[in-house]
């Protein structure tokens, strides 16, 4: 087979383009291609959140999550500073506000430590230091948290790989995959592109990528919609940086938590429920394929079952501003329904297995090098939510090293 590229990589997202700013430094004059749907880069999950550099905190030590987040933030930030991107790097304070919320937060204390990670423990007088209008019984402060513009950060990881002679292909929707012993066919609307390895980072559709390569994903994506709140112009003072409440671990989310980002707003959210499309930023937003997708796998279902007094809350403070506003209060007693104004949601690309567990940890799939039975010629990544944009430099790392381990494989 002639190829048109050596790896092919699906998804214009900020893994995806870090994977291709990797491959084209590890391996100067390979030929790379980038396929993405929309007609610009970083147009879902990358360019819908809320900026939060994560420092690793939460995470269960060992896990990839905690590795590449805590290696990813650090560098994150000296990419950052190297290329005079915006971004600061504020600290951040996790504060818990109800007495059974104490053992969480200790235990999360020595998550942080494990991990690596300094962490200052805060007496409430302590909170009202870093935060004047923020309440709570005690709290964690975080020194490496920060923020950024992933969308920036993804967009010049696009021209880096280009200027390393990488191809950006927008507007460019995947519709088939064909595997041949010689490499990998696919169609796109515009017409058809042959690759010796094609690499999977297409988020909320990465499943359905997998599958249409043949390959089953052992999970599906089901999504998860974050809606956000700004606080208005003239109330932006009550928060000075990034202020979490303490999460529940039966739950990937982080909860509604106050953020002010490098441009000067402060975000408040997000809230999760469940969006009825896979690029559903409201309730008005329907695909019948993408529900009908997630209404017939039985993990939705089972996952439903388990966690639905948590999903009824999410959906009350989504469909009421008052509710939802009962709970920032919980963290900042000053504001007001008429200090939230209505922003932006993002979609989740949350991988839920056949029994109805989320997955908890990054996951990748397809050719592995430590397994000469592991299929040939694609590398899928299946599970990147949250803290992937943060994790972005060492994914893009390991995807590309599992991407030129397949092409030295060869068929």
């Amino acid at each position: 087979m002639a190829y048109d590229y050596d790896v092919l990589v699906v998804g214009g997202g900020i893994v995806g383009l870090a994977t291709a700013y990797a491959l084209t430094g590890e391996r100067p004059g390979l030929r790379i291609g980038v396929l993405e749907k929309e007609t610009a880069p970083a147009r879902h999950q990358t360019g819908r959140n809320s900026g939060v550099i994560h420092s690793g905190v939460y995470y269960r030590p060992g896990s990839l999550k905690a590795r590449y987040a805590t290696e990813g933030a650090a560098a994150l930030v000296e990419f950052c500073r190297a290329q005079q991107l915006p971004h600061r790097v504020t600290g951040k304070l996790i504060v818990a506000t109800r007495p059974d919320e104490l053992p969480r937060l200790a235990a999360l204390a020595d998550r942080g430590r494990a991990n690596g990670i300094p962490v200052e423990e805060l007496t409430p007088a302590g909170i009202r230091v870093h935060e004047p209008e923020v309440a709570g019984l005690a709290g964690l402060r975080v020194a490496t948290t920060g923020i950024c513009d992933f969308a920036e950060v993804a967009r010049r990881y696009a021209e880096l790989a280009e200027a390393r002679g990488a191809e950006l292909r927008t507007g460019s929707e995947l519709r088939a995959i064909v595997r041949r012993p010689d490499g990998v066919t696919v169609r796109t609307g515009t017409g058809e592109l042959r690759c010796a390895v094609l690499v999977n980072c297409a988020g909320l559709q990465s499943d359905r990528v997998a599958r249409l390569a043949g390959d089953d994903p052992g999970a599906r994506i089901v999504p998860f919609r974050g809606e956000y709140y700004e606080l208005a112009p003239d109330r932006r003072d009550l928060v000075r940086g990034l202020v979490y409440p303490v999460p529940d671990p039966a739950f990937p989310f982080l909860g509604v938590h106050l953020t002010r980002g490098v441009h000067g707003d402060v975000h408040v959210g997000p809230n999760a429920v469940p969006a009825l499309a896979r690029e559903g930023y409201d309730w008005r937003t329907v695909r019948l394929g993408d529900l009908a997708d997630t209404l017939r796998f039985p993990g939705s279902w089972r996952l439903a079952r388990r966690h639905w007094r948590y999903g009824c809350g999410e959906l009350h403070r989504s469909l009421s501003k008052r509710a939802f506003t009962a709970a920032v209060r919980r963290l900042l007693p000053a504001v007001r329904p008429e200090d939230l104004v209505r922003a932006g949601a993002g979609v989740r690309a949350q991988a839920v297995a056949r029994d109805g567990s989320l997955l908890d940890d990054f996951a990748f799939a397809g050719f592995d090098p430590a397994d000469p039975t592991s299929p040939r010629r694609l590398v899928h990544v299946l599970n990147a939510p949250s803290p992937a944009a943060t994790a972005s430099l060492p994914i893009g790392r390991e995807v590309a090293r599992r991407a030129l381990a397949a092409l030295a494989a060869g068929g």
